[in-house]
């Protein structure tokens, strides 16, 4: 990875790329993590959604499950550059971003970048960390970039960030705050793979045995083009005003104290035309939003104590809404 720059212009893909293509592309690399991380192909296809998207996932589960693997895989599998960051609670946030350090030769101080420097970063047990540790992610992950001794650098392109947390009864833990929860597109738990896959696991000593002979199917411009074909994926008026009528319903649902910010709604939006894009269609249909509605707004919403008490679950008051919410019947752009 070379050296990073001071930001002057952000640079963009220019180049077009077809939903069919998107899709061959997608499926690739979904297949080939998928040689490494057996038995959980709806968790990398949401983890690969969520680059397409420019967003970042959040994996909540117990220690051992994959969760370092399926990055390590991603990375390899796009020709992209793997950063972690094992968060401990004497972590510091020049560990995360980097540090700028004083060289007496050149009479200047020389940038040395973090690990946030790469294309995917592995944030483990980001809730073992300090809130002030924790929030260093944030201008990262929200603008692509970092500010350090007042000078702003860019980040790689694509970039995606992997968070890792323990479930929140586990011992030296941090909650995390709501404005770091909400800059995650979307949460996914990998869970305990099945038995089949289990078996395979140990037939293959593990993920770790596989990765260094994992070879990359499509490269980081090639992700770069795919993101871009998926910002053009086609939202209907009548889906907009769904996703508007779904954070209405939610801001007045009586088992919810909080419900979706005008970020949630567009990181939905988001989401779904990716989806759209690799199932190679230009248009965005409701399908597309309801199958990703748990993964990206369970983690923004707050049940009301009440509703705390009563056992609701937030997957629950979703599927509500998106039952009682009337969905259009039409999504297709018209043609000229």
């Amino acid at each position: 990875m070379a050296d990073p720059s001071p930001i002057d212009v952000p640079s963009r893909a220019n180049a077009a790329m077809a939903p069919e293509e998107v899709a061959a592309r997608y499926d690739a690399v979904v297949t080939n993590v998928g040689e490494v991380i057996q038995g959980k192909r709806e968790v990398v296809e949401e983890v690969l959604l969520a680059l397409l998207a420019s967003g970042h996932v959040l994996i909540e589960d117990v220690p051992g499950v994959g969760k370092t693997s399926l990055a390590k895989a991603l990375a390899a599998s796009i020709d992209g550059s793997f950063g972690r960051i094992q968060f401990t609670p004497d972590l510091l946030p020049s560990d995360v971003v980097g540090v700028s350090v004083y060289d007496r030769r050149s009479a200047s101080f020389d940038f040395r970048p973090g690990p946030v420097f790469a294309n995917v970063v592995l944030a483990d047990e980001i809730n073992r960390a300090s809130p002030k540790t924790q929030a260093a992610l944030l201008e990262s992950m929200a603008e692509t970039q970092v500010t350090v001794s007042g000078t702003t650098y860019g980040l790689d392109s694509p970039f995606v960030v992997l968070a890792t947390q323990n479930p929140s009864e586990h011992e030296g833990a941090y909650p995390l705050p709501d404005s770091q929860l909400d800059r995650f597109l979307l949460r996914v738990s990998m869970g305990y793979p099945g038995a089949e896959a289990e078996v395979a696991i140990l037939a293959s000593d593990g993920a770790e045995a596989a990765i260094p002979h994992l070879r990359p199917v499509v490269g980081a411009e090639e992700v770069v083009a795919m993101a871009a074909a998926t910002r053009r994926t086609h939202v209907a008026p009548g889906l907009r005003q769904y996703l508007v009528d779904l954070a209405t319903a939610s801001r007045s649902h009586p088992r919810l104290s909080q419900g979706m910010s005008p970020r949630a709604t567009l990181s939905l939006q988001r989401v779904a035309q990716a989806r759209a894009a690799v199932d190679s269609r230009d248009f965005v249909i409701p399908d597309d939003i309801k199958a990703l509605a748990v993964a990206t707004l369970a983690h923004r919403l707050l049940l009301s104590p009440e509703a705390s008490l009563a056992g609701s679950s937030r997957s629950q008051v979703i599927a509500e809404l998106l039952d009682r919410v009337p969905a259009p019947t039409s999504a297709r752009p018209r043609r000229r």
